[in-house]
């Protein structure tokens, strides 16, 4: 969406690329913020049930497109590992990390699949995070079915953690898609 915004005002490709860098690091911030929050008020158990990282990268796929959307969807994980690992209590846990980063990358490329169908109609936004939603937690149950004999959990336990997050997901249904559809109004003003 926001290449096509900056497309129509006939932005220069340098100021394109801050504008992403910028847009890109706000939402890995928030991707690493909004856990901590989270954690803070509801425990492990509420990073569990409303996924909060999931929001900063469905909106950035929307936002970005899926080549820069899949930046932050990658480094989300990886930025939030890195901080939490040097205060003693790493989020995402290491053996769950490479699950996150694919998973959150899909969310990122699938919404971003979307990102100029947004743009022309910001309704599309809703079918973008659900697909996107679908698609990632999918990726996430094979992975672990495919290398469940080497990480230290199940199907089953993935399984119950999916059920377990779906009020998190329902959630970033109806709020990632109400935040883009606010935001390409913004845009679209002159």
């Amino acid at each position: 969406m926001l290449e096509s915004v900056l497309a129509k005002k006939e932005v220069a490709t340098k100021k394109k690329i801050t504008y992403k860098t910028i847009a890109s690091v706000t939402l890995i911030a928030m991707a690493v913020i909004l856990p901590q929050i989270v954690h803070l008020i509801a425990g492990q158990p509420g990073g569990v049930q409303w996924l909060p990282m999931y929001l900063p990268v469905l909106i950035g796929g929307c936002l970005l497109g899926s080549k820069w959307g899949v930046i932050v969807g990658i480094l989300s994980p990886l930025a939030s590992f890195a901080i939490t690992s040097a205060f003693g209590n790493a989020m995402p846990a290491l053996p769950r990390l490479p699950f996150m980063i694919l998973e959150l990358g899909i969310f990122a490329i699938v919404a971003g699949l979307f990102s100029k169908k947004i743009y022309e109609n910001s309704l599309w936004a809703f079918v973008a995070v659900i697909a996107a939603q679908v698609t990632g937690r999918l990726v996430f149950l094979l992975a672990v079915f495919a290398l469940q004999k080497f990480v230290p959990f199940t199907v089953q336990m993935i399984w119950g953690q999916i059920i377990t997050g779906l009020w998190g997901l329902g959630l970033q249904a109806v709020l990632a898609p109400v935040i883009m559809i606010v935001m390409a109004k913004a845009m679209k003003k002159d």
